[in-house]
């Protein structure tokens, strides 16, 4: 295991925007970064990295975290393995021991298909490279195809011995389950019950997903059998649908190039790999699929298909039109030359002739199909009005208007169509497709409602009712708009969270505490000490004996309470450094005034402004240190429920319009915790007075149907006590006033 500080190492090494990079395309958006979401399919991004608080966010799936939480998420690994992961992105050093027998057999399902699909893997490798029929047969087979030592390690290829159960045998010897093979497709058992290896006899493709993990593996027939290739089938590893070949090798060199290469089969992809062209990927013969798109997205908005040139070819270019514009890629079409696949084409051309061909054949999706079904009209005034409707159809999938309006005016000359007619038709089609994703995702925020047990079951999305989400993503006919953030009920955990009356406002004042527990608030009259949020917010709880009935809340607010010795010692650690850079600052702005030409007053007041600058600049680094350092050690914590609920209380309640955020100042929430942090606590107490009084009051009516008239009469006065009470917690709490320099002071009254 782990030793605890290496564990911390790694969590103080790992770089929240380093770690997304490697999964998600990021652009710089002020102060934070945001990309297309890696948990889910979406078209424009709502994925937000926050590099200062070093964790990740999801506004629409409400995924992320700290960068343990996301590459946990992620892979789908433990709170153990994302250690090691990030251990040797970093270069860290981990000294644990070999697990035992009972320690293997305790690894989830999840873990012991990676490993199995790990080891199959070079198990094949070594099979192809090391054995006389691995030689003989798959090595002559691949050398055939042109097919390079390179890129026989880079793509893992391997090969499957044709000796029935060769495979299976070895697998047994090591020791793996034979029922967790057979869920992978490694295995296969006869209609007499008998085990076998499936892929015997087979050149080896397998399926690495875009972290570099095996999911899959693909099979070439080498011996003219019936089926020319097979497939590993669909696990909780692989879902066809979601995966792409060879994105794992292509996905930096995506980036780098800013586009995508779409090709059909392995062979493909390796041999423009072998030319040079390395951002390729393929969908491995089958139709393109929305994760796909999506996981495309993530990378490059470019995207090229590259098809044969013959009918079939063409008729493939035309499938999944309107699934990739809808994701707002920008797609060209590139025709190969009759006779010649990518892998052909690609051996007998140097990269520079191939990018070339592309440069001046590839052509833009929308004119290419336009262009085709308009050559097939043959003056037919039937088929041109379906050629027209086809065409509106893709056009309406455009999501930017801007982007729409450009090809509307040019398909109109192509078609031959006026370009108001073309409009017209073009923003019906539209009307419709935003109605519908505004139906879809009606249905998705009930369905969270539902999950999170606000409103019972709907059945059908005819059966949705007129109502407005409290938590709604408004979206307008653009697919753009402002999401906001579901507390702490929409988290998605491992586990569960328990349920309390009170949950909503405990989880209120719990967010308090963990984004800003560790700032100074006000000043405590009685000792003259300077409270933080966390202190203010134990004190006020301790006064009148009020805890968290949340136990997960619970849990959070007593770690943090836990974390305030190690804060001073790590807060008065860091002044101890800041004094150091500050004393430099300061050398470097005297020397700057030294070498102006300043009278002796004008000297003076340079110096009070540098002094001024240096101590508002110690004040703020100071106040960041504290702002993180909850969220910092929290975040990252080995309870899978901990780092959730910090994630959701750390993320910003509303993304805003940068637009908005231009043209007008955000009041920003830590401004105006003064006022907040005393009302939340207030409605806390104020609901735990109200379920009493409720208690009290069904207990009153018991009794006076009863007519026992001296309970009723003690419990009328424990009403009216109760009552009274509610109105003293109003006038405390209302009565807080303003202690310039220091917020509220605590025992302050009018």
């Amino acid at each position: 295991m782990i030793d605890k500080a290496t564990a911390q190492k790694i969590k103080d090494t790992a770089d929240i925007v380093e770690v997304v990079s490697d999964y998600v395309h990021l652009t710089r958006r002020g102060s934070n970064y945001m990309g297309l979401c890696p948990f889910h399919n979406e078209r424009t991004p709502s994925f937000s990295v926050n590099k200062s608080r070093n964790y990740c966010y999801c506004f629409s799936c409400h995924k992320g975290g700290s960068p343990v939480n996301f590459i946990m998420e992620k892979e789908g690994i433990s709170y153990h393995d994302a250690l090691l992961h990030l251990a040797k992105k970093y270069g860290i050093k981990v000294e644990e021991r070999e697990l035992t027998d009972q320690e293997r057999e305790a690894q989830s399902r999840r873990e012991a298909m990676f490993i199995a699909n790990e080891w199959a893997m070079n198990h094949f490798e070594h099979n192809l490279t090391e054995t006389q029929d691995g030689k003989d047969i798959g090595l002559q087979y691949l050398y055939g195809r042109g097919v390079t030592q390179e890129a026989i390690k880079q793509y893992h290829l391997g090969y499957a011995l044709d000796q029935g159960s060769a495979f299976l045998d070895a697998a047994r010897k090591k020791g793996f389950n034979i029922d967790v093979l057979k869920t992978l497709g490694l295995v296969g058992t006869s209609q007499q019950g008998r085990d076998y290896d499936r892929f015997r006899g087979r050149v080896i493709f397998p399926i690495l997903n875009s972290s570099g993990k095996v999911v899959a593996f693909g099979g070439r027939d080498l011996k003219g059998g019936p089926a020319k290739y097979i497939n590993s089938p669909e696990s909780d590893l692989y879902k066809k649908s979601n995966e792409l070949y060879g994105m794992y090798q292509a996905r930096s060199a995506i980036v780098k190039e800013d586009k995508c290469y779409l090709v059909e089969g392995y062979l493909d992809v390796i041999g423009m790999w072998q030319s040079g062209m390395q951002n390729v990927v393929a969908s491995s013969g089958t139709a393109l699929t929305d994760g796909q798109i999506a996981l495309i997205h993530r990378f490059t908005k470019n995207v090229t298909l590259i098809y044969d040139g013959d009918a079939a070819g063409i008729k493939a270019s035309l499938r999944g039109i309107d699934m990739l514009l809808s994701h707002q890629l920008d797609v060209n079409v590139l025709l190969l030359p009759d006779g010649d696949d990518p892998d052909s084409f690609a051996r007998k051309h140097t990269p520079e002739e191939f990018r070339e061909y592309v440069k001046s054949h590839e052509t833009d999706i929308i004119r290419f199909k336009t262009k085709v079904l308009m050559n097939e009209v043959n003056d037919n005034p039937q088929k041109r009005v379906e050629a027209i409707r086809s065409v509106v159809s893709s056009l309406a999938c455009i999501p930017d208007k801007v982007k729409r309006d450009v090809y509307i005016q040019e398909c109109s000359l192509l078609l031959g169509v006026s370009e108001e007619s073309v409009a017209s038709a073009t923003a019906k089609a539209r009307a419709a497709i935003v109605e519908q994703l505004k139906k879809q995702r009606t249905w998705q925020t009930l369905n969270h409602q539902i999950e999170a047990g606000k409103i019972p079951p709907v059945t059908t999305p005819e059966s949705l009712p007129n109502v407005a989400s409290p938590n709604p993503t408004e979206t307008n006919a653009e697919g753009t708009g402002i999401v906001s953030n579901t507390p702490s009920q929409s988290i998605s955990t491992q586990g569960s969270i328990s349920n309390s009356p009170l949950k909503p406002m405990e989880w209120t004042v719990l967010q308090y505490c963990i984004r800003y527990g560790f700032l100074d608030f006000c000043q405590d009259d009685t000792t003259g000490n300077i409270l933080t949020v966390l202190e203010y917010v134990s004190d006020e709880l301790s006064s009148d004996n009020t805890e968290f009935t949340t136990n997960e809340y619970s849990k959070i607010f007593n770690l943090l309470s836990e974390m305030i010795p190690q804060f001073r010692k790590d807060l008065n650690a860091f002044k101890e450094n800041l004094q150091i850079e500050k004393e430099s600052k300061r050398q470097e702005g005297y020397a700057d005034i030294g070498t102006k030409q300043l009278s002796i007053n004008e000297i003076q007041r340079e110096e009070q402004k540098l002094e001024e600058s240096l101590n508002n600049w110690e004040d703020e680094m100071v106040a960041e240190f504290s702002r993180a350092y909850p969220s910092k050690e929290l975040a990252s914590h080995e309870n899978d429920i901990v780092r959730r609920l910090t994630t959701e209380a750390i993320t910003e309640p509303h993304q805003l319009s940068h637009i908005y955020s231009r043209e007008r100042p955000v009041e920003k929430e830590e401004d105006k915790l003064i006022t907040l942090l005393p009302t939340a606590i207030y409605v806390w107490k104020n609901g735990i007075l109200d379920l009493e009084l409720k208690r009290l009051m069904s207990e009153f009516r018991e009794i006076s149907r009863s007519g026992i008239h001296e309970q009723a009469l003690r419990v009328q006065m424990q009403i009216s006590e109760l009552m009274r009470e509610r109105s003293e917690l109003a006038k405390n709490i209302g009565d807080r006033i303003l202690c310039p320099g220091t917020g509220v002071s605590k025992n302050q009254r009018y």
